[in-house]
């Protein structure tokens, strides 16, 4: 099946499909909006197969964007708009996109970048009238004028011209995709912490449709979804993308970070029917309501939560709080969405749930050999949404991929009643505000502090039962103050990483414990951490 025709051939057209803004954009709308960003593919000579990046935040021009490229037949990249310009950098060469469709302030940038030598086309979106354009607008208007003047080995385009400027060229045929037919990419970092870009098919969304959305969401006519995590995360589009375009619902999406206050609004104004969330983010929404202003959530009947295991006791006080369930359940890029899920009426909190009808799961010790019945081992996971692979990457795709199952990297048990819970991670990664932390990224950042000698960093919990960087470190100069360089840390942390990945907390300490073939034993410091923190020198 194709996408433009699962999403425009099965319901009314006049439906309200998106509410983004003050706008309120029809199925119809879309459909023509799609039409014309096909016409400007041709236009621009993308051929099937080509990779078109997508770095835009969550918007319409993401929807049509995206419908478009797939059903056109060229593979869409949508790109975490949160990464830095660098890591940006990594993902479109990897992937050698030949167009990015961007926002208006990210253009020049890319125009400018030298080190794109794949990237031959910009296509900037603007969204404001011009006498208010940013100055960043202003910049980019300025770098198309003269593009047109000289020759360059990048062009630029806003997106209203080009489509203006398309408007002639015929309407591209949308063929049926073959079966193993990429069309679009997710990149991961996944449990190395280099990105890498799972690849998938269109009959992938229409299967998570059929499994998760059908089974656990129950979509009604009427339903408005928002999900406060981001289109280019496999978890967000499905929430907010696939499950309501293809049962013809209404999505709300923000160009907004997701905060409380925006949550809060965004409750208050659009009257959401479901929301998707992570469990930070539900945490960050009770203080909100404790000691800023109360949640309007009289239009919710049902809360999603995915991205790290939920803590029973958070889960319970959602419920308290909002008065609706809370369906915590386990996806991964690799299997597009999710594979297990709470179920409403059954909900177990501290659980992920139960396995989804339309997917397999296995737990295999250390050898690769099953586990005894409530035991803990590696999760495997074998259902028809599989990725078909790691882009450009076949060693780690043969490890991960194996005889149709796929290895998630998480640790699990199964309880009698057929309930599966989360026993951490089967290798160093971890997840923190549902997205990757890489040990080793975040220890080269702060070993190039001139106090540290060496560090470790490893998972550990805040107050609230979420998951955290914690850093052990020893000091360069066991004289220097813990409190002064503990203020240094976090000052390089807030410069070089983002906000999830910088510890919450260090430990100062005179050893680390390693193997004999020189490499730390992480586990051991996780358990010091969880079983007492008496061992170790804390700092305050």
């Amino acid at each position: 099946m194709i996408l433009f025709d699962a999403i425009f051939n099965q319901q009314s057209l006049d439906k309200v499909a998106v509410r983004f803004e003050q706008q309120q954009i029809t199925y119809l709308d879309l459909r023509e909006q799609t039409l014309s960003i096909a016409r400007a593919l041709s236009f621009l000579n993308v051929e099937r197969g080509e990779r078109v990046a997508l770095l835009l935040n969550d918007s319409p021009e993401f929807f049509t964007s995206f419908i478009a490229i797939c059903s056109y037949g060229a593979i869409a990249v949508p790109i975490n708009m949160g990464l830095r310009p660098d890591e940006q950098r990594v993902i479109l060469n990897d992937c050698t996109a030949s167009v990015a469709i961007v926002e208006a302030n990210l253009a020049e940038a890319l125009l400018a970048d030298q080190e794109l030598p794949s990237l031959p086309a910009v296509v900037a979106v603007r969204r404001v009238e011009e006498k208010d354009f940013t100055t960043e607008a202003r910049r980019t208007q300025r770098l198309h004028r003269e593009n047109t003047q000289r020759s360059s080995s990048k062009k630029v385009w806003w997106l209203d011209e080009l489509l203006t400027e398309s408007e002639s060229q015929t309407t591209p045929s949308f063929s049926p995709p073959a079966a193993d037919q990429p069309a679009f990419i997710f990149y991961t970092s996944g449990s190395t912490g280099d990105p890498k870009g799972a690849v998938h098919r269109q009959a992938d969304i229409f299967y998570t449709n059929e499994t998760y959305c059908r089974e656990v969401l129950k979509l009604r006519d009427g339903d408005r979804v928002f999900s406060s995590s981001r289109l280019p995360f496999s978890y967000g589009f499905g929430n907010a993308f696939s499950f309501p375009l293809l049962n013809g619902c209404t999505t709300i999406l923000c160009r907004e970070k997701p905060n409380a206050k925006v949550i809060s609004r965004v409750f208050a104004e659009h009257k959401p029917t479901i929301f998707f969330g992570v469990p930070v983010i539900y945490r960050l929404l009770l203080d909100h309501h404790r000691d800023v202003a109360k949640l309007d959530s009289s239009s919710l009947r049902l809360c999603v939560s995915a991205g790290e295991a939920l803590p029973a006791h958070l889960g319970e006080e959602i419920e308290r709080t909002l008065g609706v369930e809370v369906l915590d359940g386990i996806g991964s890029t690799e299997m597009f969405h999710m594979w297990m899920s709470n179920h409403q009426g059954e909900v177990r909190y501290g659980s992920s749930g139960k396995l989804i009808a339309g997917y397999e799961a296995r737990l295999l010790d250390p050898v690769g050999n099953s586990s005894p019945h409530g035991a803990e081992g590696n999760l495997w996971v074998k259902g028809s949404s599989a990725a078909l692979g790691y882009w450009n990457k076949p060693e780690v795709t043969a490890a991960t991929f194996v005889d149709g199952w796929v290895r998630t990297g998480d640790l699990y048990r199964q309880d009698v009643d057929g309930y599966w819970f989360h026993m951490g991670r089967s290798d160093d990664c971890f997840k923190s505000s549902g997205q990757w932390v890489s040990p080793v990224e975040v220890e080269g950042v702060l070993l190039t502090h001139d106090g540290v000698n060496r560090i470790a960093v490893v998972e550990d919990f805040d107050s609230n039962g979420l998951p955290c960087a914690c850093a052990f470190v020893i000091k360069a100069n066991s004289d220097d103050d813990n409190v002064e360089l503990e203020q240094q840390l976090n000052k390089l942390a807030r410069e070089k990483l983002p906000r999830f990945k910088q510890p919450r907390r260090y430990v100062f300490v005179n050893e680390l414990p390693y193997t004999a073939t020189g490499k730390i034993q992480r586990f051991i410091l996780r358990e010091g951490l969880r079983v007492s923190s008496s061992r170790f020198q804390v700092s305050n």
